[in-house]
């Protein structure tokens, strides 16, 4: 009988890759970067003006799921970056808790864009931001053929949400809170 016998080199290369399936693998964050980039194309896709609405922008947050589920007692969940100038800053997660007449379960996605350097400086550097308390988002309505980056909006932060799927009743940003995160 033969013996078959490998190089040393190239046994030494499969037992690397047989025992770091980690170098194939995206990380957390890289996951969460490819999924914001695809949601940021879905918003520049689907709505006039959206890529120079959030160009113009000083910033803004990105969180491309968002899932929101109750009966009576519900929550949501979610997590996304912050892009200045097109780069990830940091990440954060958005959470919320509700109680009331509420039913069913949703997924969205939203932009949120700081329209000002003040209301992008001021959310940065909060230790958990919360909207209705620590400042204003107000949400976007518009409609598919307005150009978005035409529309004047009176407040510096401007929430859209997009890309609905499910059924949820009720639509709130207030309580939602905003925390800096490291993806795991």
């Amino acid at each position: 009988m033969k013996q078959l016998r490998l190089p040393s080199s190239l046994l030494a290369m499969i037992l690397v890759f047989a025992f770091s399936s980690s170098l194939f693998a995206d990380t957390a964050a890289q996951k969460l970067e490819k999924n914001s980039d695809k949601a940021v194309a879905k918003f520049v896709k689907q709505f006039k003006g959206a890529e120079k609405f959030i160009n113009n922008a000083s910033g803004y947050l990105v969180f491309p799921e968002i899932t929101k589920a109750g009966f009576m007692l519900g929550g949501s969940y979610g997590e996304g970056v912050l892009r200045v100038n097109g780069q990830t800053q940091h990440y954060y997660s958005v959470t919320s808790a509700s109680f009331g007449f509420q039913a069913g379960a949703q997924q969205h996605s939203m932009i949120i864009a700081f329209l000002s350097e003040a209301s992008l400086k001021n959310f940065i550097a909060s230790n958990g931001w919360e909207a209705g308390v620590d400042g204003t988002i107000a949400i976007a309505d518009w409609g598919k053929s307005k150009d978005i980056s035409s529309i004047s909006y009176e407040k510096p932060i401007v929430a859209f949400i997009y890309g609905e799927k499910g059924l949820m009743g009720g639509l709130s940003l207030e309580g939602n809170k905003f925390q800096r995160i490291i993806p795991q």
